[in-house]
């Protein structure tokens, strides 16, 4: 009874005593224990299992009971004592609550004491203050009364004055009384619905309405629309009379200005008529010269009569300019079919010299048309190369005098602003200018041609450098002469259509002069040809370029790549140029792609002649009878004549690209994966091959790669390291010919390690390569099927489609079919011959 008693006591305190992990951890963290009984997770069985784990150790159960039944007295003891020292914690902590109450409710009476006695303090202060505040208020508003009284005693006084002063002309005291009058009527704006302040105010806009048509009056007398200046020279009255119209409404100022420079420049509309002599292109200086005696005039006469903020001599120049502007604009409209190139370009460069002159002796305070500020500024500086001076060309045909060409050669820069201010009209008739352009860019292209054509192909070189023929760089100083004239006249559509003109005669460039002077060759890269079959059959070498033909090829291929790098710069400047409207319209890769062009075909001519020169001893190779090879000596004879050929070519073809290495590499790198193929196919035509043979060719292909591998510096005192580029592709291509040879040298015994050989040995396995290596081997039809089907059983599974396009490869024509089809054409042609 007493354990059933005890286990449900246990059972009830464990169900009591589920606690959740995150406080089971705590418990953990703060007690660490490694007793098994500390762990949540207790399990009483193992436990004992632990303690008895065979039935030997049965014989300490009373030690252990003990030990236990120790422990539980210990715990007990522990609890009981825990359990006392908490019988007083309740009532402990009723008392401390309840002092703290009290604490708290002390606490808040003072608080509400300290409150009402600043309350008492707050009403205090402002029964003391109530009197100060009221002399405050009284003190300011005395103060705000007396100084508005001052100034109406000012208003009034001054509007008396003014009226009389106004009457009696006396412009100089006029000017400071009104703007003193002015300010003080500004203090009355918010008085202004009180009678007597509106009439002042009334009064004193009538004054200036006065004011503004006495002045008008007095300068239409000294100054008439028509007739001639008063003689004289200006008053002190109309000096002083300026100085109020600053004051006065803007549109009186205005005005004045537009009448004084109206009458001014009259001599100059009858002088320059359009039915005048004077008025055509070819006297434009003499207009240029009246404005700058006007303005010297002007200076000495009236310089002191306008206040120097309305900056009158430079509306006079900017007036004359637009006056100018609009005569020469209309008078080319009526006479363009006069216009001619070396006119225009006359009066261009006259007129953006006296831009230039202006642009000196004034800051363009005084130009207001918006769309000509945006029209004259310029993009920030650059630093390309081309281009990097722009002096006029020094000789410029229509400068006559020295002081024309000391003239700011570049209007545009950003500190003219009068740039274009008369100049603009000439835009319009450009075209003049652009059509001899054109004109004279073909005549230069077709003595491009005869100088080439009676001079000849360049001279081989032996300056370890490129024959860049030299009339692209005449060219090209053309181009430069043409797009900083062009700048100077006009950076909008002009430029657009001079761009047009430079791309159409880079394409004839690039094909008349570089393309149309590479030289022919008797077979295409496409395949061969009836003339190259016939030299083939009759043991021929192909025709080979001459040691002139070579440079000419080097030489046009560096003019090429000269013309393209030049091309991309020309595009850039065009583009610093031009208006940032139109910088989307300038485009060159057109012309850049032409060049990249006949750099590809000058590289391939070179690599097709170097490989055509190999072709021969290819043949010679496959045509050997290599199962009678009895020993292994020294290298081939093909493979001699391939190194010969090598050695006559490379060379002359390095030293004449040493200016473009990039480009001399790409050639190495074509030939080697055209020749390397070719060697390949040529290799599998070798059949059938012994042992001794095959050890030949694996002795020859080795030489030819060391030879491919030092191709780029053959025959250079200066020993360069190959282009890794270069070395992959040689190593990978002739890597493979030698493993073709292996598997050829490898026994066929037994099939199964002759095919894992194989596999291993090539990467890019198949069963045509592997029938090709059988044929080799001279094995028959009947031994191959086996070894074919073993293969394609050891052969990793294809991707899909790749099956059926393997099993095509076989049904389709091997090369013996091919060859012996070649042959019998050649039988054919030779027949009908």
């Amino acid at each position: 009874m007493m354990e059933e008693e005890e286990l449900e006591f246990v059972e009830e305190l464990e169900a009591v005593l589920q606690l959740t992990p995150e406080v089971q951890l705590a418990i953990e963290q703060v007690f660490p224990s490694q007793d098994p009984l500390d762990r949540a997770d207790f399990n009483a069985v193992e436990y004992i299992n632990t303690l008895f784990p065979t039935e030997q150790s049965l014989a300490n159960i009373d030690e252990v009971v003990n030990k236990i039944r120790l422990k539980i007295r210990r715990l007990d003891d522990n609890i009981r004592t825990v359990v006392r020292g908490q019988t007083n914690v309740g009532q402990d902590g009723r008392q401390a609550l309840e002092e703290a109450q009290k604490a708290i409710q002390q606490l808040f009476g003072k608080i509400k004491d300290i409150k009402d006695k600043a309350e008492k303090s707050e009403q205090m202060v402002k029964e003391i203050t109530r009197d100060i505040k009221q002399l405050d208020h009284a003190k300011r508003h005395l103060t705000t009364s007396i100084t508005t009284l001052n100034h109406l005693h000012m208003l009034a006084g001054g509007v008396d004055s003014l009226e009389a002063m106004t009457r009696r002309r006396q412009y100089g005291e006029v000017a400071n009384l009104l703007q003193g009058v002015m300010n003080v009527l500004e203090h009355f704006h918010k008085y202004m619905g009180i009678p007597q302040i509106r009439q002042l105010s009334e009064r004193v806009k009538a004054a200036q309405t006065e004011l503004g048509q006495q002045i008008l009056a007095d300068f239409e007398e000294a100054f008439p629309s028509q007739g001639t200046k008063r003689p004289g020279g200006p008053s002190n009255v109309l000096r002083d009379a300026c100085l109020v119209a600053n004051i006065l409404d803007p549109r009186i100022k205005q005005e004045i200005i537009k009448k004084f420079i109206k009458q001014h420049l009259s001599e100059y509309l009858v002088l320059f008529q359009e039915n005048q002599d004077v008025a055509w292109l070819d006297k434009i200086d003499r207009r240029y010269a009246w404005i700058k005696r006007q303005l010297v005039d002007y200076e000495e006469k009236y310089g002191r009569m306008f206040p120097r903020e309305w900056c009158m001599a430079e509306r006079i120049a900017v007036e004359f300019c637009h006056v100018t502007r609009t005569e020469l604009a209309k008078i080319m409209r009526t006479r363009a079919k006069e216009i001619e190139v070396k006119l225009l370009l006359f009066a261009i460069q006259r007129t953006t010299n006296f831009e230039g002159f202006l642009a000196k002796r004034f800051s363009g305070c005084t130009l207001t048309d918006g769309s000509l500020q945006k029209k004259l500024e310029s993009p920030p500086p650059s630093t390309n190369p081309f281009l990097e001076d722009e002096p006029a060309p020094e000789t410029e045909e229509l400068a006559t005098e020295k002081g024309d060409l000391d003239q700011p050669k570049k209007p545009k820069a950003p500190d003219n602003p009068f740039h274009g201010i008369v100049s603009k009209c000439f835009e319009p008739h450009l075209y003049v200018y652009i059509e001899s352009q054109d004109k004279n860019l073909g005549e230069l292209i077709d003595r491009f041609v005869a100088d080439f054509k009676a001079q000849g192909p360049p001279k081989p070189n032996t300056d370890e450098g490129g024959a860049v023929l030299p009339s692209c760089a005449d060219l090209f100083v053309y181009y430069k002469k043409c797009m900083v004239q062009c700048s100077q006249l006009s950076t909008g559509e002009p430029m657009i259509a001079l761009t047009t003109i430079f791309q159409k005669y880079l394409r004839e460039y690039a094909w008349k002069i570089l393309s149309g002077n590479l030289p022919k060759t008797t077979t295409s890269s496409g395949g061969l040809t009836i003339s190259s079959l016939l030299k083939e059959k009759e043991g021929s070498e192909a025709a080979k370029f001459t040691l002139e033909e070579l440079c000419l090829i080097c030489g046009i291929l560096s003019t090429a790549e000269y013309c393209l790098a030049t091309t991309q710069q020309l595009e850039e400047k065009l583009k610093e140029k031009v208006d940032v409207s139109l910088i989307e319209r300038i485009n060159l890769t057109g012309e850049m792609d032409t060049f990249s062009t006949v750099i590809s075909s000058s590289i391939q001519l070179l690599v097709q002649d170097l490989d055509a020169a190999c072709d021969p001893a290819l043949t010679a190779m496959s045509k050997m009878q290599w199962q009678n090879v009895e020993h292994v000596g020294d290298q081939s004879p093909y493979v001699t004549s391939v190194i010969l050929h090598i050695k006559q070519n490379v060379p002359i073809i390095r030293d004449n690209l040493a200016s473009t290495r990039k480009y001399f590499t790409q050639f190495c790198i074509k030939f080697a994966n055209s020749f390397i193929p070719k060697f390949i196919t040529h290799l599998f035509k070798c059949k059938p091959i012994s042992m001794v043979g095959a050890e030949q060719l694996l002795l020859d292909t080795h030489s030819l790669k060391m030879v491919l591998l030092d191709l780029p510096s053959i025959g250079s005192q200066v020993v360069r390291k190959a282009p890794a580029s270069y070395t992959k592709i040689v190593v990978k291509g002739m890597t493979r010919a030698e493993m073709i040879l292996k598997v050829v040298m490898a026994p066929h015994e037994p099939l199964v390690v002759f095919v894992d050989n194989y596999i291993k040995l090539l990467t890019d396995c198949n069963t045509e390569t592997f029938q090709k290596i059988l044929d080799m081997k001279g094995l028959k039809r009947s031994e191959q099927s086996s070894m074919l089907e073993l293969l394609r059983q050891r052969l990793p599974a294809p991707p899909s489609g790749a099956e059926s396009s393997g099993s095509l490869s076989l049904t389709a024509p091997t090369p013996e079919q091919e060859s012996s089809r070649i042959r019998k054409l050649e039988k054919l042609i030779k027949k009908r011959l």
